[in-house]
């Protein structure tokens, strides 16, 4: 599928992962008026998210799967089961750990964004699901697994990280998902634009 084949009109688009830029520059675009299940983590791997959907989230970020690892800015939790961080969701306390103290509050919302997904999936009449990073098997599986769990039409957009400043269109054999390559970084928003325009919500 090429690039020019999901412009259009959605009913709903909803960021996979990897890290927060997709969420951001769907909200620059218009099209993230609420938050998805993972929009503010960060999920490495597509074969982990693929079994995320596959499981319906099952015991997703529950507390026994949650382990404490040191970063960049402090420490963070991990959800071992799945090998996807919760970054943004719980506030920090005074030696910059994410306080657990907050946890069932998370837990609420994250439950309410898990049934927000699943309503659209049910009731939506075209989704767009935006994905950064993935191979063409991990994106084989994700169509599947998504034709398992959306009862009428859906796009995935793959991007993939490259050093050159353009978009590059895999035009990969696959019926419902495009994948491109470009520089994913967040001062790259002319080439978000152009990836992007075309594109417009209808919430119903």
């Amino acid at each position: 599928m090429r690039l020019e084949q999901i412009k259009g009109e959605y009913n709903a688009v909803f960021s996979l992962g990897r890290k927060c830029l997709a969420s951001i520059q769907l909200h620059k675009h218009h099209l993230r008026p609420y938050s998805g299940v993972l929009d503010w983590m960060i999920s490495d791997d597509l074969c982990t998210v693929n079994l995320l959907l596959y499981n319906r989230f099952a015991n997703f970020m529950e507390l026994p799967n949650m382990k404490l690892e040191k970063a960049a800015n402090g420490h963070i939790y991990r959800d071992h089961l799945y090998n996807i961080l919760l970054v943004h969701d719980l506030p920090l306390d005074a030696n910059e750990v994410h306080n657990l103290y907050y946890f069932d509050d998370f837990k609420v919302k994250l439950n309410r964004r898990i049934e927000r997904f699943y309503e659209k999936a049910a009731t939506c009449r075209k989704i767009l699901f935006v994905r950064l990073g993935g191979s063409f098997d991990e994106a084989q599986q994700l169509q599947a697994i998504l034709s398992q769990l959306v009862t009428h039409d859906f796009r995935v957009l793959l991007i993939n990280d490259s050093p050159d400043y353009k978009i590059v269109d895999n035009n990969w054999p696959l019926e419902k998902v495009c994948s491109i390559q470009m520089p994913l970084e967040f001062e790259c928003n002319e080439l978000w634009h152009v990836v992007l325009q075309g594109i417009t919500l209808q919430v119903e």
